[in-house]
């Protein structure tokens, strides 16, 4: 053993302890000789695993006493906790070593420690039923009636799992019987919900309430409907008395449950005992319903043998045999339709039983090869039957059916792929709308090009434009092949390449171009043509938008086509560079695009790359020679909007720029503003930090208010104090009459009181009579009221953005962004 510790690490030491406290309880005299040997060269009693388990746990948890008995007279505490919060003495009672538990409490372990979910040592006791460390824990003073933090007390735990001598000791001990958890479960809801009949029968002699309900309003007998062991539970509830139509919150009885969970042999002896067949729950289902929508046939053979009602109308309006249908549980759809219903009978939404399978779509296909939508049609279902939407089976199958045997099934029974619905769609507007391709091929096969040319006689969109909006590419090529005019236009002008475009759905344009689809055609609100769409949209992830406009490149016919102009005066250039798209701002440079171009207010992608704060498209203009002094209405250049907006990087970079012009102008806007008016904090500090000039720092606007006015009225203290390194006079007087000191008042009165304090403070010579201000400076009642004393605010740069219209389904579409540029009497972005 010396010879081990001399070339052992004192933590191989500790391992090899623990190694041994887990050997078999008959070798603990030898273990008690290691543990010593181990304890004489130091090894360390606190100790913790990868569960934060101590020697003293591994030692409780495996009946190590003679162990124990080694190591507590070491630790300072005995109730160490591991990584779930249990004790030495939680992980004896788990196991039920009642010398150990015996030991722990002699030596001060906490009898009602507990873990990290409030359980106690007794909780575990009880609930691996070790009745005699249950006895002795509640003798040494446990609560026998504590809760863990569901609330769940030592009865309950016992009656989870059946532990019934410990029940029993418990129920003898007094504890409540009905005390319910966090849940509103009493120790027989959990004993039923786990098919403990033995525990059930238990605390149904010693007194438990059969028919108390939890917070959900369920009471015992439900759980023992839907428990997967309940029947011996169910036989003793309902023999002492439980009620067999009580009601849940939500209106379920247990014959409701026995239904959800195809509990056939329950839901027969809940019947035997009066249960009520055509109780309805909250929605209207009764338990027929329900046994419907779950497929469970011999639970609905029992029903309909007890006289169920198969009329009868359960969530909105609907019958069993539309739940069965909708659910796809063909077996349970013949069952359902050999009672002798009405076939055709609407729910409130007019739908059939025959809407309800198309819809299903996932039919289910047994080896006989039924289905639910052939047994109905075989039945003699109406095909053509129209819901209050106006939508036939067709349509729904049509929407759902993924691989078109459910359609093709309908076209062969004479279903009607012309009929439209209240908004003017068919078929083929619904195939191409979620991308059925097999629908839409059998729908060309059967009905050839009539459909697909009449389709936008009434209908708001096209089908292609359905299809290319929602990016079904698969779906396009079948409707291109029956279509000559690629560019036809919804209400608003836009044609299907544009919608593709815009959504970024590259597989769509690429059918749409290859097959001949215009480039150049523009809608009719915002005269912008698909290359528009394809830089623009902001919510588009990027490398989409560069790949659409990939595609579209050899279809640009030179300088007019890369630089055409939208109802703004817009240009591709122009939206990409708003929406930050780098890479089609380069594609579109690459390609000629003008980068001088100017829209309608005299704006250039430059001023939208100064706005927006896109760094890189901003790099990628001035690479191309844009130039950044030019000018829109306003008289703004992209400085002052990037210096006004706080985007630092666009606006060093713009400053980058201008060191190379020889001669720089002032840079003032059509109100005297320059840059550093306009500018943040930051951005103010960004400016100065590239001017020396004090005409520049002492530059007026309209106003005769200087960038130290500006500052000190914002209370920006930082550029205050470099405005005054940089020489900004503190003398300068705006129109009313003020220095940058008395613009920090808030109004003019507090201004006005400044002025003569100052006035006041300044040191005169003894014969001087008291400084004055002039009339104009502190009269209230100036003739001129262009001469107020509060200082100019400055223009709002930026507007609110308006949102897009959605487009709705299949019914409308989207607008392109109306951002800020396009309000024509809009002087912001």
């Amino acid at each position: 053993m010396s010879f081990l510790f001399t070339y052992r690490t004192m933590r191989s030491g500790l391992r090899c302890m623990l190694l041994l406290i887990l050997l078999k309880p008959s070798c603990d005299d030898v273990l008690q000789e290691a543990v010593q040997v181990l304890l004489k060269h130091s090894a360390d009693v606190n100790a913790r695993d990868k569960n934060w388990q101590t020697p003293l746990h591994i030692a409780a948890a495996n009946k190590a006493v003679r162990c124990a008995e080694a190591l507590v007279p070491l630790l300072s505490n005995v109730n160490v906790s591991d990584r779930a919060g249990r004790t030495a003495l939680h992980h004896a009672a788990f196991s039920g070593h009642l010398e150990m538990v015996r030991l722990l409490l002699s030596r001060g372990a906490n009898i009602n420690a507990f873990d990290k979910r409030d359980r106690r040592a007794i909780h575990w006791a009880a609930y691996m039923g070790h009745i005699e460390v249950v006895k002795l824990l509640a003798s040494h003073g446990a609560e026998v009636a504590c809760k863990d933090k569901k609330s769940y007390t030592p009865l309950h735990a016992a009656a989870s799992s059946g532990m019934i001598s410990v029940v029993k000791y418990l129920l003898d001990l007094g504890v409540d019987i009905n005390e319910p958890n966090a849940y509103g479960n009493t120790p027989l809801h959990v004993a039923c919900y786990n098919g403990q009949d033995v525990v059930v029968n238990e605390l149904i002699e010693c007194g438990a309430n059969v028919n108390q309900v939890n917070e959900k309003g369920f009471a015992p007998l439900h759980f023992t409907a839907a428990s997967r062991h309940g029947a011996l539970c169910l036989e003793l509830l309902v023999c002492n008395g439980a009620d067999v139509n009580i009601k849940s919150k939500d209106g379920k009885t247990p014959l409701h449950m026995t239904a959800i969970h195809g509990r056939f042999s329950r839901s027969q002896a809940i019947i035997e005992n009066g249960a009520e067949i055509d109780c309805e729950d909250k929605n209207g289902n009764t338990p027929l319903h329900i046994a419907a929508r779950y497929g469970h046939e011999l639970l609905i053979n029992t029903l309909i043998t007890n006289r169920a009602d198969t009329a009868k109308r359960g969530v909105h309006g609907m019958f069993p045999l539309h739940l069965a249908a909708l659910s796809g549980f063909s077996d349970c759809c013949r069952k359902l339709l050999s009672s002798g219903f009405d076939i055709d009978t609407p729910d409130d939404f007019g739908r059939t039983c025959l809407h309800a399978a198309a819809a299903g779509g996932n039919l289910e296909l047994f080896n006989n090869g039924s289905r639910c939508l052939f047994a109905l049609v075989g039945s003699g279902a109406s095909v053509n039957d129209l819901d209050e939407r106006g939508c036939t089976p067709l349509h729904y199958a049509a929407a759902s059916d993924t691989d078109g045997k459910c359609l093709e099934y309908l076209l062969r029974n004479d279903a009607n792929p012309g009929i439209r619905d209240n908004q003017g769609y068919n078929a083929v507007h619904y195939a191409s709308a979620y991308g059925h391709r097999l629908c839409l091929e059998l729908l060309m096969e059967t009905s050839g090009t009539d459909i697909l040319n009449d389709s936008d006689v009434r209908a708001p969109v096209s089908p292609l434009h359905l299809s290319a909006y929602h990016g079904h590419h698969h779906a396009m090529e079948v409707l291109v092949q029956s279509l000559l005019d690629l560019d036809v236009r919804n209400s608003h002008g836009r044609t299907p390449l544009d919608l593709a475009a815009f959504k970024g759905h590259v597989e769509c344009v690429d059918v749409l171009i290859n097959q001949g689809a215009s480039i150049l055609v523009k809608d009719f609100t915002l005269k912008r043509t698909p290359i528009h769409a394809a830089g623009m949209d902001l919510d588009l992830v990027a490398h989409k938008s560069y790949w659409v406009l990939y595609l579209l490149h050899p279809l640009f016919t030179g300088i007019v086509c890369v630089d055409i102009q939208d109802g703004n005066g817009q240009t591709p250039l122009m939206l990409s560079v708003l929406s930050g798209h780098t890479d089609c701002v380069y594609s579109l440079l690459n390609k000629g695009a003008n980068v001088e171009a100017k829209d309608k207010w005299g704006r250039t992608a430059l001023h939208r790359g100064a706005v927006t704060g896109h760094e890189e498209c901003v790099e990628a203009l001035l690479q191309h020679s844009a130039t950044f002094l030019v000018r829109d209405c306003k008289g703004r250049t992209p400085v002052h909007l990037s210096a006004a907006c706080g985007h630092i990087g666009v606006l060093g970079g713009l400053l980058h720029a201008a060191q190379s012009v020889e001669t720089l102008p002032v840079l003032t806007d059509n109100q005297g503003y320059t840059p550093l008016h306009w500018g943040h904090e930051t951005s103010a500090l960004l400016v100065l930090e590239k001017i020396t000039d004090r005409n520049l720092i002492n530059a007026t606007n309209a106003a005769l208010q200087t960038p130290l006015h500006v500052a000190a009225r914002n209370g920006l203290t930082v550029v205050v104090q470099e405005l005054l390194a940089k020489g900004a006079s503190v003398l300068a007087v705006d129109e009313n009459g003020y220095t940058p000191a008395l613009a920090c008042a808030p109004n003019k009165d507090v201004a006005d009181c400044l002025a003569l304090i100052l006035a006041t403070m300044m040191p005169v010579p003894p014969c001087a009579p008291a400084p004055t201000l002039p009339f104009s400076a502190i009269n209230h009642y100036t003739t001129s009221p262009s001469k107020s004393v509060t200082f100019d605010s400055l223009p709002v740069l930026r507007g609110e953005h308006s949102s897009y219209c959605s487009f709705n389904n299949i019914s409308h579409q989207d607008n392109y962004k109306d951002e800020e540029l396009n309000d024509s009497d809009s002087e912001t972005y």
